[in-house]
């Protein structure tokens, strides 16, 4: 015998938001192996991030870690909102509001701002306002994304 059973980490389909709906992801420190990683795969080898002894006359106190880095992680600290139902990321601005350094704690906070039926008739648009916050509860990142997701099969 087969029961309905909801499975754990599935994703918001498109009819399941509503306009102002706030949600947000839970928190990830960002470590040195995180930094050194990110820098190797990435080649972001900047000496801002790569040479941990070229501090002299820099900005920024502290390690600091690419944004692309902070960004990349924010993305997925959301992929449970979008498990099986998001589609395809369409576009976004990405405004760097301020650093974030090795042992920062990030987490992503969340805003519907638009939603639109696809004209398919089986998918939707929507649009997040999306700032990313350390653990000060100071912004590092803001963005906008525009993805394409499912509709509940019901609905369809």
């Amino acid at each position: 015998m087969t029961q309905d059973i909801t499975t754990i980490g599935h994703g918001f389909y498109w009819d399941d938001l509503k306009l102002g709906f706030k949600f947000k992801t839970i928190g990830r420190t960002i470590t040195q192996a995180d930094l050194v990683n990110f820098v190797n795969i990435s080649w972001l080898n900047e000496e801002l991030f790569a040479n941990a002894h070229a501090r002299e006359g820099m900005a920024i106190r502290g390690r600091p870690v690419p944004a692309a880095l902070v960004y990349a992680y924010a993305e997925g600290l959301l992929t449970p909102s979008m498990q099986h139902t998001g589609l395809a990321f369409l576009n976004a601005e990405i405004d760097v509001k301020g650093p974030t350094l090795v042992d920062d704690t990030i987490h992503v906070e969340c805003e519907v701002i638009e939603l639109r039926k696809a004209s398919s008739g089986h998918r939707g648009h929507a649009r997040t306002l999306n700032k990313v916050i350390n653990q000060h509860g100071e912004t590092v990142i803001e963005y906008n994304p525009l993805r394409m997701m499912k509709l509940r099969p019901e609905a369809v």
